[in-house]
């Protein structure tokens, strides 16, 4: 695409190896926001009208991996479920706090540049707040014979891919979210269709 046309690049799922580690007995839940299926950013950039870059169900499906690989039972929920609904030790809310990238025009080099931050809370089964955790994610790619959407998308999912590295090495530690366990849990009332194992 020439210099002054709009760019729009639409951000793929991502798959999220299993990690080689046992399964918390946590049960949480996970409650994705709306924003995660309509999340667009739109900025102008010089010699260029606008990139648009949609990131649609990206998001929800890196939260929905991770925490399926790092807890025996995830209860999913959207945003207008009640999370009285279900029994569960923590409740856990992912959000969006901000999404950068930069371009090779900017920064006078063939990278392209994306950087997401995430803000994460994690809620009590009483729902009072226990923990939140702010983790920004980075991203890189080099046009290598790629165009430059397909650069760009490749960036950002390779912010994504280092978002859920550090949810699984760094997420329990940082929140103290294993001190939830509720050992009193025998089984979990909710639709096994919003069950991942």
């Amino acid at each position: 695409m020439i210099s002054g046309c709009a760019s729009s690049v639409t951000i793929k799922e991502t798959n999220i190896p299993k990690p080689h580690f046992k399964k918390s007995p946590l049960v949480v839940a996970l409650r994705i926001p709306s924003e995660f299926d309509n999340f667009i950013h739109k900025e102008n950039v010089l010699g260029q009208k606008e990139w648009s870059i949609k990131l649609g169900s990206s998001h929800a499906f890196l939260f929905e991996q991770v925490f399926g690989h790092m807890f025996s039972n995830v209860i999913l929920l959207g945003p207008k479920d009640e999370a009285s609904d279900y029994v569960f030790d923590a409740l856990i809310e992912p959000k969006i706090d901000s999404f950068e990238f930069s371009v090779p025009n900017q920064s006078k080099t063939d990278a392209y540049v994306v950087w997401i931050r995430y803000r994460v809370k994690v809620y009590n089964s009483f729902g009072a707040d226990f923990s939140t955790w702010t983790l920004s994610a980075y991203g890189k790619s080099h046009l290598k014979g790629l165009n430059k959407q397909k650069s760009l998308q490749k960036a950002a999912n390779l912010a994504i891919r280092d978002a859920a590295a550090l949810i699984l090495l760094q997420f329990e530690k940082t929140t103290k979210i294993g001190t939830l366990v509720n050992k009193s849990h025998k089984s979990v009332n909710f639709d096994q269709s919003s069950h991942i194992e």
